[in-house]
């Protein structure tokens, strides 16, 4: 009977663990520059650029897994896969950098 107890209660304390849920982190694309530069990410989170720019601008990784156009007063989204640390630039304005950290 013991061992049925527990067994029960490590079946109901396994149903009960939440995973945690995936985050968006803000850049915002502003006088041609990212806000913020650096960014920390895990795999399953989603990366939202807003541009508030007046011109269009790019977020594009430098070893080429993204490449996401962002409009004037537009937003895009990337959901990160992968982990690793990405820089990335505009292609229209290469001074324009960043870079996002990503972890399991």
């Amino acid at each position: 009977m013991r061992a049925g107890l527990i067994a029960f209660a490590m079946t109901l304390s396994a149903a009960l663990v939440i995973p945690a849920s995936a985050e968006t982190i803000k850049v915002t694309i502003d006088k041609v520059a990212y806000a913020p530069v650096k960014i920390s990410a895990r795999v399953g989170d989603t990366i939202e650029w807003s541009n508030v720019d007046f011109v269009a601008h790019t977020s594009t990784a430098r070893d080429k897994s993204f490449d996401l156009m962002v409009m004037p007063n537009k937003k895009q989204t990337l959901t990160v896969r992968t982990a690793g640390e990405f820089d990335y630039y505009c292609k229209f304005h290469p001074n324009m950098t960043g870079h996002i950290s990503v972890k399991e």
